[in-house]
This record gives structure tokens, C-alpha cells and sequence, in this order.
């Protein structure tokens, strides 16, 4: 077993496909969990056809 760091983007990439989507999704005003996951799996879907974050 390897333990990383906290938060280390160069060792781990999914770190920094999370902190995409934080930032994306940080101003959303949703009114339920449901319309945070829609955002979520949308902003994901998004990385897996455009994996440059366009």
C-alpha cells in the first residue's frame, strides 16, 4: 500500500477532476440532493467526452 498526500493533483488525477467540478458546481443554489447529482454526473459526462474540461 501506498499512502499519497492530502491532496496531491500530480499523483492523483481524479483530485483535480473534483476540484473542476467544485468549481462549477460552487455557486449552484440548488433545493435538493437530486438536482446536485444532475449537476454532478452532468459536469463528469462533460470530462468523459471532452477530457481537456471543455
Amino acid at each position: 500500500m501506498f499512502q499519497l498526500p492530502t491532496y496531491a493533483p500530480d499523483l492523483n488525477p481524479t483530485e483535480g477532476i473534483w476540484s473542476l467540478v467544485k468549481r462549477d458546481i460552487g455557486n449552484l443554489a440548488a433545493t435538493n440532493l437530486a438536482e446536485i447529482t444532475r449537476a454532478v454526473k452532468r459536469r463528469l459526462k462533460t470530462f468523459q467526452y471532452r477530457p481537456d474540461g471543455g
